[in-house]
């Protein structure tokens, strides 16, 4: 059994032209002896944002704070907020922002593409 505290946890900055005031932490994964499955902690501060973009793999979203809006492949605002649980199909396009003062967190947890 592995349990870890949140500030035990590396924070990792995502900036690019893609992605805006986005921090990301991997809260359990490889590193931590999960083989399948990992669990990540995304914050999208105000005015942030992550890309439009693609998996080949689905996952789980589950908004812990704030409120913000997925952009589904057709390009549709959806507003979520915390207790919001979000489902994106593998394939699917997608995308967060945060247009409001407050950080918008969200857990996302997908398939370990690299499995040991």
């Amino acid at each position: 059994m592995i349990k870890k505290r949140d500030n035990e946890i590396k924070i990792e900055h995502l900036e690019d032209e893609n992605v805006h005031n986005v921090q990301k932490k991997v809260l359990i994964g490889p590193e931590d002896g999960s083989n399948h499955i990992i669990m990540r902690r995304f914050t999208v501060t105000s005015g942030g944002f992550t890309p439009h973009h693609n998996h080949d793999f689905e996952h789980m979203v589950r908004i812990e704070k704030g409120k913000g809006i997925v952009i589904n492949e057709s390009g549709e605002e959806i507003i979520i907020s915390k207790g919001d649980s979000v489902f994106i199909n593998n394939n699917e396009k997608h995308q967060f922002k945060n247009p409001y003062k407050k950080p918008l967190e969200f857990l996302c947890i997908i398939l370990n593409q690299e499995p040991s």
